[in-house]
């Protein structure tokens, strides 16, 4: 229940997801999608390992993934204030790729909480430590992908409704203040 809370409740992962479902599709957005999980699952790791509490002890560590994780969302939700669909102006874009989707997990600071939390209160008692471990990343990232599989879903289904001029205004500016937003929770 913690691991599908977790991933389907609104964060940075799901409101780039849903961007990339609108932008790309949702085929053209499953690297994005993999590196998510698999990113978020060497999070996990690393985090069931003992490091992310190191990690999160340290004050100036806490201040640089706050850095870095609400300056690439305010970047985001800058990109996002204007949203078009020009057949060449989209030839030109890419999607988030596997690898910078998953390097992005260690600048999330949701993914930290999340990656902290869980590893604390619900890593398997009774069994070798790597074993638990595996284990524990295993069943987190099989159900986080399908629920960030569910945001990309929506906003390739959105897609087509974005072609009119008023709602694609009024959903750039619910993107860009829910972006906004989470840029600025990270500081709370």
């Amino acid at each position: 229940m913690f691991a599908f809370v977790s991933s389907i409740t609104p964060g940075p992962n799901n409101i780039m997801l849903t961007s990339s479902g609108i932008w790309f599709g949702f085929r053209r957005s499953i690297p994005h999608m993999l590196g998510i999980t698999i990113g978020f699952g060497v999070l996990l790791a690393i985090c069931a390992a003992g490091i992310g509490a190191l990690v999160m002890a340290v004050p100036a560590a806490q201040f640089a993934l706050r850095v870095a994780g609400s300056g690439y969302l305010l970047y985001l939700a800058w990109q996002l204030r204007d949203m078009t669909f020009d057949g060449q102006a989209e030839e030109a874009r890419q999607p988030m790729g596997f690898m910078a989707a998953a390097a992005f997990q260690f600048c999330n600071p949701k993914a930290w909480v999340m990656a902290i939390t869980g590893s604390s209160a619900f890593l398997p008692q009774g069994m070798p430590v790597p074993l638990a471990i595996t284990l524990y990343c295993l069943i987190f990232c099989a159900v986080n992908l399908p629920c960030i599989s569910v945001w990309t879903g929506a906003g390739a289904l959105l897609r087509r409704y974005l072609s009119q001029p008023l709602w694609r205004k009024v959903f750039c500016a619910v993107m860009v203040a829910l972006t906004v937003y989470s840029a600025l929770a990270m500081w709370w």
